[in-house]
């Protein structure tokens, strides 16, 4: 019988960052960009109904729709686009966590963000609550900022998973350190 070594290729980094990086403050006069994908018609609902509560509480919204084929020619393109709206935001919050590729990608964008300096959160659901953990800490950013909602979320109806949004306002807020003077209640 032979007998052989199995390696673990996922070594965590030596310079881990615990930190969740910087509260997201006042929003007044502020950018909040929103990383959205080309998946999660959920993530559009839920973040439509976010973004007018950022807008009523004086910040300027800024949507970025990614895509999922990022290698070669189109990858550059991409990370470059990714990198060109983070330039242009003072908050990220990026989503949507809800399978394994769309994970990745979300944690991926939350880290490009949160190295930036930017006051980054990552939103996911339930059910992929520990990959967004694992994959932020092989990441190097385990205090990364992760907002969770419910599983599922996709399959819902429209009234369902606005009622979603609206009942996590104030966990988005507490999530993303937003400031208490700042309330995103008056446009529910």
């Amino acid at each position: 019988m032979a007998i052989g070594n199995v390696l673990n290729p996922s070594v965590p980094l030596t310079q881990d960052v615990t930190s969740p990086g910087p509260d997201a403050g006042n929003l007044m006069g502020k950018t909040v960009g929103i990383r959205v994908d080309e998946i999660w018609r959920c993530w559009d609902w839920i973040t439509e109904i976010w973004a007018e509560q950022f807008v009523a509480a004086g910040a300027t919204v800024k949507l970025w729709r990614c895509s999922q084929g990022r290698t070669g020619a189109e990858g550059e393109r991409i990370a470059a686009s990714l990198n060109e709206f983070l330039d242009g935001i003072d908050i990220a919050l990026v989503g949507l966590a809800n399978c394994g590729s769309c994970t990745g990608w979300t944690i991926r964008d939350s880290i490009t963000a949160a190295s930036k300096g930017i006051p980054t959160t990552a939103v996911c659901t339930q059910n992929f609550v520990d990959l967004s953990r694992a994959l932020a800490r092989r990441g190097g950013r385990s205090g990364l900022r992760l907002h969770v909602l419910p599983y599922p979320l996709n399959e819902c109806e429209r009234a369902e998973v606005d009622a979603v949004a609206r009942n996590h306002i104030d966990g988005i807020m507490e999530t993303m350190g937003i400031s208490s003077q700042t309330s995103l209640r008056t446009a529910v």
